[in-house]
Order: C-alpha cells, then structure tokens, then sequence
C-alpha cells in the first residue's frame, strides 16, 4: 500500500511543531504567512486499537482437508466463525471465552464454493457452488443446521443476504448478468424476482446496505450498481441523484473489476479491492464519492522496496519469493477470496498484503499495526471479532454496581483476527497472545491427505492445476482443466504456463466458427514440444467436442500431442472426437474467444499479432 504516512514528509520542527495531512504537500512550497494545516486526528485512537488483538504473530492455526477460501465472523450475539474451503466443505466454529470451538461440519458443494455470505444479523449463511454443482445451500448460523437446497440451471457467481435485521430473509444471486431474488426460506424454489437491467455483464460481487435497504453490485466489466432489493427495484432517493457526478465509473477507466464489497458497521461507507488494479477504496455510502485510496499495484510494492519507503524493509531474496505469490494472487481463481474488513469501530480496515495484514486507520490515513509481517503465509481472506463471549445481554444497576469478579471476567474482550492463506489448507488467528509457543499453534485437527508412499501422487498433484487463466492483448480468457481425465496433458500444459513457455506466443490460426489455435513458439504452427521433449500420447475419454468452448490438443496425428492446444467455437465437432485429447473448457472470457475468432485473418493466421501475455495456474 502506498499509505501517506510512508511518501509523507514532515515539516521542520520550526513550523510550529505541526505537520500537515494534505495529501499535496510533497516538494517545496512557496513562502506563505498561513499557518500549515493540523495533522488529522482521530478522538480516542488508543482506545480503538487496544480493541484490536495485541500479538502481532498468530497464536493458533485450525485445518480444512483442502485450500481454505474464506473465514466469515456472526457478530454477536450468534458468536460463530465459519469457514469454507475449495472442495466444497463448511466448517461452524463457537466463539468461547478464549478462541472457538469445532462445532459442525458440511459436505456443502460437489465442486468448487465460489461465493459465501452471512446475513446482517449473523443468523443465516449461503454458499454457492460451481458450474460442477449449480446449487445454492442455505445454514441457519444459530442451530448450525442446513435449511434447504436451492438448485439453479446455470452456476452463481455471486450471492448476498438482502433483507433487514427481523425480516423475512432474502438471498440475492447472480446467475450470469441476472440478479434473483430467492425466499432465504426456502419455502420458494423458483426465484420470487429476475432482474435483468442492472448489468451487461457476469455479476462478481454484491453487499447488502440495511440502514439505506439498499444492494451495492458490481460485474466483470467493472460497472458497479446501486439498487433496493424491493420494488420497484431501483436506486433508493435517499443517495446520489446522477450517477456521473459518483466515483463509480473509477472501475471502468482503470480497467478493474471489485473482487469484494464490504459495508462499514456505520453504513456510512464501504469498501473495495479490485483487479487488476490492486487498489482498496473507500466510498462514502450517501454520495457513492472515494473517500479514501490505498494501492496495493506490484509497481507501487517494487518501487517503495527500493526507494526504502516501505513501513518493512524486506532482504531481496525474501521480497523476490513474496512477489511471485504475488503475481499468482492475479488468478481467476484466487482473487474472489482477496477482501476487506472493518473493525467494530468503522474507523479501521484490515486486508492482507505482502507484508503481513494491514490495519489502516481511514481516518489518519496511517498504518497502526501490522500482523504477521514474518509468518510464512500471505493472508488473503480477512475477519475481525471483537466482542466479548460471555457478556451478559441485560445488565442490572446493582450488577454493575457489584464488585463481582465474575462478571467482570464475562465482560473481558477476546478480539481475534482471522484470516485465511495463500494456497493454505489452514486459516490463522490472532489473539492477545503475545507468548506463542511454534511447536504448539499448528492443531492437527484433520488428517494429513497423503501419507508415506502417495508421496510422490502428492509431488505430481502440484505440478497440476484445476484452473488457469490465459492472460491475451485481447482480454483474459479462463480455463477449467481436467486433471483426472488427463493427467498427463494437464501436467504438459501448467508446466509450460507456469515456466512462461507460452508468453509472447501468438495465435497463429484461426478459423472463424470452428476454433482459435495457438501454443507454438514459432508462430507458424510447425513448432513446439512437450516438457519431456517428446511427443506424447493421447488421453481419450467419454468427453466430447459437444459443446462450444472446448479445450483440446493440436495435433498431426495419434499420440503427437506437443504444446500447441486449440478453444473450439463451433457449437459441435464431432469430427474432432477420439482425434484430440479434451483437457479442460474455457468457462470465462467467452467474449474474448469470439474477438479472437472474429479478428481478420490471412490464410488463417490473424493480420494483426494477438499475443499471450502469459498463463496463471491454479
């Protein structure tokens, strides 16, 4: 982050022993009789941020089986953490006096969750699954119990709770460029709503406002929206009057989209990560205007780390290994777990970064503490508890008049800071404890999935991948790959991408209706191997080129699959089938497909180069 108190440089203590907050006072000023502008200040600062957990290295680590995505804190007085991970799994935890209990645990999704929610109130949770699964799950957080099962006919891409605390409960779900609204119920299995003019594109993330009833969305071509979850579905009278005079277009014209909207506890403002701009923004709910702007951009990370502006000074070999995660955090699959959070103040937000987890104080526009800056885990999703666990809800004079010292234990905060790591399978906590035994804080709470002689499986699952974008001069373009149906061209495929074999090579044939062909380093389709410097085998199997958006091997002939690969456009080709190996479908990024297609062509091969910047895999 490029926080002012880092580029900020303070005045002379002749200047009156005053230092200035403009965010312009940077080089030399013309002389001037007005006196330098006071330093912001926020009242009571120290007492805010003693709320916040005192031990700067994580105390405890808990285990899912697989990747954890997100950890989501119930505020009080429901007291229940819940965390999801990649293959489908839900975990309850029970806030106690000192950290959280296992409670509960769902075989929620068949595939993927790509997007949870929890409900103003703490008392319901969603989740939403993959094109592998088409289902949306509906917890009462309370009971720790799954009330129903809603099926869809096209995978979610994102889900929030929409109803005030003590109403009927709403799920709103973005189903492509579509907004339902389900009965959170279940009472209701078709959609009580369809809302089709807010957006032109997929919807990638929505928060729910329930001081102003109102729903703030945003979609993959960075338009952001907002509406009332109610008829007759419109922005709501009491913010902004014209859209123009907003900061909402600031997505648009940086070319970025929010992975995640966050709502102060004030509602007063919320907050934005968005990529690949890298940037946090503050938004004043009321007028839609930024308040605030922190960057997080590998230009800005490069640039303080050797300038020596940054609040840590990293060893080179260290800030080298954390910028490669970095770029790897750029993932389709990986930047809807990055967010936002706020402390129960609404003065203070959290996220991770390369240095540890940031708390930034928005109003002084400065860093007050900073976890885990030595732990070896990047802290993607974020989450503050902050209440007390066993404070009692109705308190008598004579109670607090008492000197009992039980209830002055019942009222003893036990903040925590949760959050989740890159391609970790465990989520961290930070607590008061300043005294961490290493040996002890890692709980064994699942059993490892590989043991012994799967050594070497387990070696050849992380040369695979699940998932890959392809970054092109047109667009991104994202994959879904088939690592169990074929192993071995996935294997080829992620090794080349994540080796950079592939950058900077053209799409050299295309055929409009039929596919776009590329991964020849020549250019010229007579060139390209494999990682093992032969040509391999083909790897049929029961899938077919029966749907558009295939994505299958090149060819000149059987078992000579190298690394050139094709995406199919044409909705059937059956000509193609037990021809060339399936491995993975494009699932995102269609319109850059058609682009490509559509582009002209001489001979096949496009007049003007489109390039493959590179690959990520994950």
């Amino acid at each position: 982050m490029a926080d002012n108190n880092n580029l900020k440089r303070s005045r002379s203590p002749e200047a009156n022993g005053a230092e200035s907050s403009s965010d312009d006072d940077f080089g030399p000023a013309l002389p001037s009789d007005v006196p330098p502008k006071k330093k912001r200040k926020l009242p009571y600062e120290s007492l805010y941020v003693d709320a916040l957990p005192k031990g700067s290295r994580y105390s405890k680590s808990l285990m899912h089986k697989d990747q954890v995505i997100s950890v989501k804190v119930a505020p009080h007085p429901v007291d229940f953490v819940i965390t999801t991970s990649i293959d489908g799994v839900v975990k309850f935890w029970k806030k106690v006096a000192q950290g959280i209990e296992f409670a509960k645990e769902y075989k929620a999704h068949n595939g993927q969750i790509r997007s949870s929610s929890i409900s103003a109130d703490g008392a319901s949770f969603a989740t939403a699954g993959d094109e592998d699964d088409n289902s949306i799950k509906i917890f009462d957080v309370v009971t720790f119990d799954l009330l129903t099962i809603l099926n869809l006919d096209s995978p979610p891409t994102a889900i929030a709770w929409v109803h005030k605390r003590g109403s009927s409960p709403l799920l709103a779900v973005g189903v492509g460029k579509i907004i339902r609204i389900y009965d959170g119920r279940g009472d209701r299995s078709d959609p009580m709503q369809s809302l089709s003019s807010f957006h032109r594109a997929p919807v990638t993330a929505m928060a729910y406002n329930d001081a102003y009833d109102c729903v703030v969305s945003a979609d993959s071509s960075g338009m952001v929206e907002y509406w009332q979850p109610r008829e007759p579905f419109e922005k709501p009278t009491s913010v902004y009057k014209m859209k123009s005079a907003t900061s909402l277009f600031d997505f648009k014209k940086s070319r970025s989209v929010p992975a995640s909207i966050t709502m102060s506890p004030s509602r007063n403002q919320f907050a934005t990560i968005s990529f690949p701009d890298r940037q946090i923004r503050i938004f004043d709910f009321a007028s839609a205007k930024v308040h605030r702007v922190y960057d997080e951009s590998l230009q800005t990370i490069t640039d303080m780390q050797q300038a020596g502006t940054a609040i840590v000074k990293l060893e080179e070999v260290e800030f080298g290994r954390r910028m490669a995660v970095e770029r790897e955090i750029d993932s389709a699959a990986v930047k809807p777990r990055v967010n936002v959070a706020w402390d129960e103040s609404g003065h203070f937000i959290a996220y991770g970064s390369i240095l540890g987890v940031k708390i930034v104080n928005t109003v002084t526009n400065r860093v007050v503490k900073l976890y885990g800056k030595d732990e070896p885990f990047r802290a993607l999703n974020v989450d503050l508890y902050q209440g007390a666990p066993q404070r009692k809800d109705i308190m008598t004079v004579s109670m607090a008049a008492s000197a009992n010292p039980l209830l002055q234990e019942a009222e003893e905060r036990d903040p925590i800071l949760f959050c989740s790591g890159f391609g970790k399978v465990r989520f961290y906590m930070f607590t008061n404890l300043e005294q961490i035994s290493k040996s002890e804080r890692d709980i064994q709470n699942e059993r490892p999935r590989q043991l012994g002689g799967k050594k070497e499986k387990q070696e050849k699952k992380a040369q695979s991948g699940t998932s890959a974008t392809i970054h092109t001069t047109y667009g991104d373009i994202q994959l879904r790959l088939f690592p169990e149906i074929a192993p071995k061209t996935v294997e080829n495929f992620v090794t080349h991408s994540r080796n950079g074999y592939y950058n900077n090579t053209i799409f050299h044939r295309v055929i409009r209706r039929f596919m776009i062909q590329c991964g020849d380093p020549l250019g010229d389709g007579t060139g390209g191997e494999s990682i093992w410097g032969r040509e391999f085998e083909d790897e049929f199997s029961s899938l077919k080129h029966d749907k558009p958006y295939t994505l299958s091997m090149a060819n000149a002939g059987p078992n000579t699959n190298a690394s050139q690969f094709f995406i199919t456009t044409v909705e059937r080709a059956p000509w193609l089938d037990n021809k060339h190996t399936i491995f993975g479908r494009a699932t995102q990024g269609m319109d850059v497909v058609h682009r490509i297609e559509n582009t002209k062509v001489y001979k096949e091969k496009p007049a003007e180069d489109i390039k493959i910047i590179s690959i990520s895999v994950s």
